[in-house]
């Protein structure tokens, strides 16, 4: 499902119309965007946590020359499935 799909399944389901639904799809991303750059995590019981997480620095390859590099350290955004959406997924529960 890409954005446009997203958008006329949440107006299809909440009854609202498709720029109320693409207003509210937009606000998400910037609040959960915005979240995110500052560290801290989002939490919705049930749905599941997006959140930052850290990698160390290490040494990669280059996989054509075989030369090793450096890769920085950074940090990843991150979701983590909560158990209801997992039960969801897995067909145990509806």
């Amino acid at each position: 499902m890409n954005r446009k799909e997203l958008i006329e399944a949440l107006a299809t389901k909440t009854g609202g119309t498709k720029a109320d639904a693409e207003r509210a799809i937009a606000g998400l991303i910037d609040v959960v965007t915005t979240t995110l750059a500052k560290g801290e995590p989002i939490a919705l019981v049930g749905f599941g946590t997006f959140e930052v997480r850290s990698r160390a620095a290490r040494t990669g390859r280059n996989p054509k020359t075989g030369a090793e590099l450096q890769i920085k350290a950074s940090k990843q955004p991150a979701f983590k499935a909560g158990a209801t959406l997992k039960a969801v997924v897995n067909g145990s529960k509806k």
